[in-house]
């Protein structure tokens, strides 16, 4: 009976939710407060509807949950247990079974399908099928959530994420074709320029794409950027308010992240003003970060979302686990680890702590909706180990931008932990210095003292790891001359590699 219920309500919510989609004035129904234990409740019994669909209709999940020997999740009342249900990732789901096998019924329809790829850490393509009804349905919340955020006058969006065959790339452009003037441009410096010359300045101009190239184009570009009206949109991996700060400084005048995956869909979550502040409250405030953040280093990304769409639960070791909520998708994904860390938490828990520490909410921007937050820490692999510590990219981003001297002539970074034949570990920052700049006339000495001591500040494993360290020997700050080095295969159009 309970089985029945879950599904019938299941259907219930897309029946309410389709004639929602309409337009941005109704969609905005979606998002009313103080219904959150109903969007909670509604994410479950969609998981669960999904769950049930893909075991009886995609054959490559039904053999995985039969070689897991499992058949459903128990109920708690009339909860279904998702958490039961196992994890899939790319190892032991994507790369084990065939892309036909992946999809309803087996098979990828003839028509009215998109194949995009992501490279991954190994440079092997993995490739994505999606179909119409999903990507209809997620362009139509991208156009929304740009709305909100920009506002109703007209946009001109410069696709910046790599063209080709990359999602970003691929989905982007169709995405924002109906509500926008678009050029999809790709990270080409060159062409972003004499697209704002040409066009002038009267547009509100959306320049899309990843945190290292957006910086590199205002760093090196013959623009007077406090003189247009650009608006940032940066995703595949984080900013630190640090960078910013830094881009807002030199006339950029907002800048907004969303999170997507390759794997999953863009737009699963993004930023909005009201979680930029409590990111930037939590940088400045170490209270409340340790009543909120569930993992050492640099604060993390900030998103709201909709638990209705898209389900986020974390694993044992802090990994985000996502199950696609929405109906109609080719390919669906019930419990998918992505491996990045994260975790969530609900209005009603922030503004108890928040209550407890005497916090005002005047500190924040109010929130235009109570949807739950995501604290994105970034990949779980993506960090060295040090005497016990683990730092993170997100880290040394943070500590670049806390350090002026460094911010003004670094391009990029990697981080590096190497061991000597008796087994002495040393950990290794490179520092790529932009082209056309020079390090030389820095204070050596100072600026290393000064990365360390502000590292050990923002990542408190390190800064007892550094406790047991007999010397200042053990950690180094090495400059790099531009594109030479362990950057010389780096290519600031796509995603950058920061661990050596």
């Amino acid at each position: 009976m309970r089985h029945i219920i879950i599904l019938f309500y299941a259907w219930l919510i897309e029946l309410y939710r389709k004639p929602l989609m309409l337009s941005n004035a109704t969609i905005k129904l979606i998002y009313i407060p103080g219904i959150n234990k109903i969007r909670a409740f509604g994410g479950k019994a969609r998981a669960y509807s999904e769950f049930i669909k893909a075991k009886r209709r995609v054959p490559a999940y039904k053999e995985f949950l039969k070689i897991h020997h499992f058949s459903k999740p128990s109920f708690s009342g009339l909860i279904p247990n998702i958490h039961e249900i196992p994890e899939i990732d790319k190892e032991n789901y994507i790369k084990k079974f065939s892309i036909a096998s992946r999809c309803v019924s087996g098979k990828i329809p003839n028509k009215n399908i998109i194949i995009d790829e992501s490279s991954g850490s190994s440079g092997n393509a993995t490739n994505w099928v999606r179909g119409l009804k999903e990507r209809k349905r997620n362009a139509k919340m991208i156009e929304f959530g740009m709305r909100t955020l920009l506002g109703k006058n007209p946009i001109f969006v410069i696709n910046a994420f790599a063209l080709g065959p990359w999602a970003t790339g691929v989905n982007v452009t169709m995405s924002c074709v109906p509500f926008s003037k678009l050029k999809s441009l790709g990270p080409e410096r060159e062409k972003i320029e004499n697209t704002l010359k040409q066009f002038g300045k009267d547009h509100h101009y959306v320049i899309m794409g990843y945190p290292p190239f957006l910086k590199s184009l205002v760093d090196n570009s013959e623009i007077d950027w406090k003189e247009f009206n650009i608006t940032f949109l940066f995703g595949g991996e984080s900013m630190s308010e640090g960078m910013r700060d830094y881009l807002l400084a030199k006339g950029i005048k907002k800048a907004y992240s969303s999170l997507g995956a390759s794997d999953l869909e863009l737009n699963m979550s993004a930023e909005n003003d009201f979680t930029i502040s409590l990111r930037r409250l939590l940088r400045s405030n170490e209270s409340l970060r340790s009543k909120i953040l569930k993992h050492t280093g640099a604060i993390p990304m900030i998103f709201q979302y909709n638990p209705t769409d898209f389900l986020f639960e974390s694993s044992d070791t802090g990994e985000l686990i996502v199950t696609i909520g929405r109906p109609d998708y080719i390919s669906p994904k019930i419990r998918y680890n992505i491996h990045d860390r994260g975790h969530t938490l609900t209005l009603k828990d922030l503004y108890s702590i928040l209550e407890e520490l005497n916090i005002s909410l005047d500190e924040l921007v109010k929130p235009l909706t109570d949807l739950p937050l995501l604290l994105h820490y970034g990949r779980a692999d993506m960090t060295v180990s040090f005497f016990g510590s683990n730092i993170g990219p997100t880290d040394i981003q943070e500590v670049i931008y806390s350090l002026p001297e460094l911010s003004k002539i670094v391009n990029s970074y990697n981080l590096a932990v190497n061991e000597d034949n008796e087994g002495n570990k040393k950990l290794v920052i490179s520092l790529e210095v932009q082209k056309g700049n020079s390090h030389q006339q820095l204070d050596f000495n100072k600026i290393q003292n000064d990365f360390f001591d502000n590292l050990a500040k923002i990542n408190q494993d390190f800064r007892e790891a550094r406790k047991m360290l007999p010397n200042n020997s053990l950690t180094a700050i090495c400059f790099e001359d531009f594109g030479s080095g362990s950057f010389k295969e780096n290519d600031i159009r796509i995603k950058a590699k920061y661990i050596n």
